[in-house]
C-alpha cells in the first residue's frame, strides 16, 4: 500500500501545503462557509480542488469519479460501467455520432461509453491535468480515434452552436455555479433534436432545511466535494425548461434502485472486499495514517495528509447523507432540444 502512495501529489505545481491551506481558508472554515466565493471563483475553486485530490481519487476509487448502485454478485467496477452504459443507451449513442462529456475528469466514463457505443466523445474539462491523463488513457485503451478533449470552462465551451448529436454529464454539472447557465450551454451545443442526459447531485424531500444535522452534512458535502451548492430536483427541472429543453424524464435512480448494495456502501466499510477496502472508512483511515507517516519521512509533499482529511470529511458526509436518504448522486435528467 505505502509503495503505491509514495507518488501521490508529487507532480503538483505550487506546493501542496499552501494550496490546501488556501482552499480551506477561502472556501471552508469552521462553519463550512464561503458559498458566495465558491460561486464567484468557481473555476479556481474546482481546479484547486481537483489538482489536489485527483491522485487520491484514483488511488481510492478508480478512474470513474461517480457512484452507482449494485446488485448482489456484481462487482464495483461492473456497477460503474453499467451506470455509464445506461446513460449511453438512453441517449441513443451509436457509431457515427459525436457527443460532448461536460466535466469528463480523467476520462474513465468517456472511454467506457466510447467503447460501448462506438460514438466519438469530446471530453470537456477546465483542468489541464485531467486533459493530459484522459488523452493518454484513451490512447492506451486503443480508443484515441473516438476521444477528443477540450480544455475549457464547461459554462463557456469552445465549440460552435449545434455541434453535437448528444451531450451528457456524470456527477459534474453539480460543480456549476449556475444550473440554468450550464444547461443553457448544453442546449447551445446540441443539434436540434439532440438529447441531453445527466446524473446530478440533489437533496431529496427527506432533507430538513431546519435540521442542524442535515445542514451540517450538506455543508460538509459542499466543502469536501467542491460543490458550490446542492440543488433540489424541482430547481433542476425548472432550470432545464428555462434553458429551452423539453424535459423527457427526471427521477432519482437511487430511490428506485432494486434491492442490493446501495451506492454509498463502498464508503461505509460494510460488505468489504479487497477491491473496495481503499474507499471504505477503515481503508481511508489507513491511507490517512500512511500519508501522515510518509509526510514526516518527506516521501510525499507536506500537506498531503491534509488533503486526505478533506476527502474523509466528504466521504463520511456522503455515506451518512446516503444512509439517511437526504441526498442522492444520481438524479437522472433526460431532455431533448426541440427540432
Amino acid at each position: 500500500m505505502a509503495s503505491k502512495l509514495t507518488g501521490i501529489l508529487k507532480g503538483g505545481s505550487g506546493g501542496v501545503a499552501p494550496r490546501i491551506e488556501d482552499y480551506e481558508h477561502r472556501y471552508g472554515g469552521a462553519a463550512r462557509g464561503g458559498l458566495d466565493q465558491r460561486k464567484a471563483d468557481y473555476r479556481d475553486f474546482e481546479n484547486t480542488y481537483y489538482d489536489l485530490v485527483t491522485d487520491l481519487y484514483e488511488y481510492g476509487w478508480g478512474r470513474s469519479f461517480h457512484y452507482a448502485p449494485r446488485v448482489h454478485g456484481e462487482s464495483f467496477a461492473a456497477s460503474l460501467a453499467r451506470h455509464e452504459h445506461y446513460l449511453a443507451h438512453r441517449l441513443n449513442l451509436q457509431s457515427g455520432m459525436v457527443a460532448a462529456d461536460l466535466g469528463c475528469g480523467v476520462g474513465g466514463p468517456l472511454i467506457e461509453i466510447a467503447r460501448f457505443s462506438g460514438a466519438r466523445i469530446v471530453g470537456i474539462t477546465d483542468n489541464a491535468m485531467h486533459v493530459e491523463r484522459a488523452a493518454q488513457r484513451a490512447e492506451e485503451a486503443g480508443l484515441g480515434h473516438l476521444a477528443d478533449f477540450l480544455e475549457c470552462d464547461f459554462m463557456r465551451v469552445d465549440a460552435r452552436d449545434d455541434s453535437f448529436d448528444a451531450v451528457f454529464s456524470i456527477e459534474a454539472t453539480c460543480c456549476a455555479p449556475d444550473k440554468a447557465g450550464v444547461y443553457g450551454e448544453a442546449f447551445r451545443l446540441l443539434k436540434p433534436g439532440g438529447r441531453f442526459g445527466v446524473y446530478e447531485y440533489c437533496l431529496t424531500d427527506l432533507f430538513g432545511a431546519q435540521d442542524p444535522e442535515h445542514l451540517r452534512l450538506k455543508a460538509d458535502l459542499e466543502f469536501g466535494g467542491a460543490l458550490p451548492l446542492i440543488a433540489r430536483p424541482r430547481e433542476m427541472d425548472e432550470a432545464i425548461r428555462q434553458a429551452g429543453f423539453e424535459l423527457l424524464e427526471a427521477r432519482d435512480l437511487a430511490a428506485e434502485a432494486p434491492p442490493g448494495i446501495p451506492w454509498y456502501q463502498p464508503l461505509t466499510g460494510s460488505g468489504l472486499s479487497l477491491a473496495s477496502f481503499r474507499s471504505s472508512a477503515p481503508g481511508r483511515r489507513l491511507t490517512h495514517g500512511t500519508l501522515w507517516l510518509l509526510e514526516r519521512l518527506r516521501i510525499v509533499p507536506r500537506g498531503t495528509a491534509q488533503v486526505a482529511s478533506i476527502l474523509n470529511v466528504a466521504a463520511t458526509a456522503f455515506a451518512e447523507a446516503g444512509r439517511l436518504g437526504i441526498f442522492s448522486p444520481m438524479y437522472f435528467i433526460l431532455a431533448r432540444k426541440p427540432e
